[in-house]
């Protein structure tokens, strides 16, 4: 909540999702977001507005201080690809001040799957078979989601401050990978390894058995 504190005014972009609800429910009782540019880390194209599984739904959950001030792609319009080109823009007017987000178990961040590397930008993406299982299992999704918009990675590691945020058991093989493997774009998760502010804030159950591993991840 300091990082957002020491913005009154500044962007901040959202990730959804179990991992950072906690996080989001300290946020909602006890920071004023009137003020910030709230941006959605990414949305699930293909699903009807309001369903469970949506990004948009998800912040209205677990943010719902927030809720009218958060903006995110228009996945509803039809025209996918200018839907993206139109968002990366809104976002390239402030960049982004400070984003939020975490890492899937397959090392995406956001939707930038697996392949993403470096110079990938906000745009329309191809969900990874278990991305897809999880919209469902997880989240509810009503249908299985096959694509989103994200923004991509090269915004993420242009942003002043990243926090990257990892809990539950379930993801202990995806942080042992993302500490001890060189960073690339088959883990997208690792890229922000080179950024000079980024912190991987981990929970005691996703670091047990960590000992030993080389690499900060930060």
């Amino acid at each position: 909540m300091q990082s957002i504190e020491r913005r009154p005014a500044g962007t901040v972009c959202l990730a959804t999702g179990r991992t950072v609800e906690p996080v989001y429910a300290v946020i909602d009782q006890g920071a004023d977001l009137t003020h910030h540019r709230l941006f959605l880390l990414d949305e699930f194209g293909g699903l009807p507005p309001g369903d469970p599984a949506r990004c948009a739904a998800m912040i209205e959950r677990s943010l719902p201080s927030a809720r009218h001030h958060v903006v995110g792609p228009d996945v509803d319009s039809g025209h996918p690809e200018q839907a993206a080109l139109d968002y990366r823009a809104l976002i390239a007017e402030t960049g982004i001040d400070l984003a939020v987000v975490g890492i899937g178990g397959n090392g995406h961040i956001g939707m930038n799957e697996p392949g993403s590397g470096p110079a990938s930008v906000t745009r329309v993406v191809r969900l990874a078979p278990e991305t897809q299982d999880n919209a469902v299992t997880s989240y509810r999704a009503t249908t299985r989601p096959t694509w989103g918009i994200t923004v991509g990675m090269s915004e993420l590691l242009a942003a002043d401050e990243v926090i990257v945020l990892v809990s539950g058991s379930h993801k202990r093989e995806i942080i042992a990978r993302l500490l001890g493997e060189p960073p690339g774009a088959n883990l997208p998760a690792s890229l922000l390894s080179s950024h000079e502010n980024a912190r991987l804030i981990i929970d005691g159950s996703a670091a047990a058995d960590l000992t030993g591993v080389n690499g900060s991840g930060s």
